[in-house]
């Protein structure tokens, strides 16, 4: 099995939060070769990419509140962001499902883009912004706001609580307000408003990540083809009945599936890279 094999493998076991990261990273590697300036030493995203504050800009270009999210200004900001993202999606999918984090994902993406571009609209101020910050910014408030007395492990600090570590950052992101890069600190905490209104509503029993699920399904059935199957008469011939074949087929499945289940098992407990190499083989196998 070839690097590009294990990548797709990792890809389809992975989850959800897995393959947002993935998203970001194939976006950045995407902005690197187009929209890279080597002679300048920066990237010059274009306006129907990046989120920008002029109206002209994002009134004719909406889909620029999402897109947005998947982009980064360097490396370090992607690192940091992944890195952040990682963690906060451990936590955040501890208590609830892909589907509710993939909505927060896009719901918060596109709240504190709207945010950011009213405020610097009314602040006459012109300005663009790029990062995945405001969406993981949603997530860990999220996440402290379900459950704040949650202990975590910090490398070389130890245990701390959950709400020990959002409120850190969310000072620091003030603290910076007025210093650089007011549009980036604005729409983080933007992003931590509505992560927090998201787990309220959730709690009095309305769930906004329904409203993306509801999209994605619309729009997955209505590219999705149904299978045309012509009408056919049958004979059955009851004589000739024989189960011989059958039961063999389903013995077969039943072991592939079981090997399956433990391969599964074995990645839930100890992680993907725990796989042997044949049982990477197999199960790359088993998803075609």
């Amino acid at each position: 099995m070839n690097i590009l094999d294990d990548l797709k493998l990792q890809y389809k076991l992975g989850g959800i939060a897995q393959r947002v990261i993935y998203w970001n990273i194939a976006c950045f590697l995407v902005s690197l070769v187009f929209f890279y300036q080597f002679s300048i030493g920066q990237f010059a995203f274009p306006s129907w990419l990046a989120l920008s504050s002029e109206p002209a800009d994002f009134l004719f270009k909406p889909w620029t509140f999402l897109t947005y999210a998947f982009f980064h200004d360097g490396f370090l900001h992607l690192l940091f962001n992944m890195l952040i993202l990682n963690f906060t999606s451990s936590l955040f999918l501890t208590f609830f499902t892909e589907k509710q984090y993939l909505g927060l994902y896009i719901l918060s993406a596109i709240f504190a883009g709207v945010v950011f571009a009213l405020s610097f609209y009314f602040l006459s101020l012109d300005s663009s912004v790029v990062g995945a910050s405001a969406a993981i910014m949603a997530i860990l408030v999220a996440t402290t706001t379900y459950q704040p007395l949650m202990t975590v492990r910090l490398l070389l600090i130890g245990n701390v609580k959950l709400w020990h570590i959002t409120v850190v950052i969310l000072v620091l992101d003030l603290m910076q307000f007025r210093l650089g890069n007011m549009g980036g600190h604005i729409s983080h905490l933007a992003g931590a408003v509505f992560g927090f209104v998201f787990i309220k509503l959730l709690q009095s029993g309305f769930d906004l990540s329904k409203i993306v699920t509801r999209v994605l399904d619309f729009f997955t059935n209505l590219f999705k083809k149904s299978p045309s199957t012509p009408f056919k008469k049958v004979h059955k011939n009851y004589n000739n009945i024989t189960t011989q074949r059958t039961t063999s087929k389903i013995v077969t499945k039943d072991k592939t599936q079981q090997q399956i289940d433990e391969i599964l098992d074995k990645i839930s407990q100890s992680g993907y890279d725990c796989l042997t190499k044949e049982e990477k083989e197999f199960l790359f196998k088993a998803g075609k």
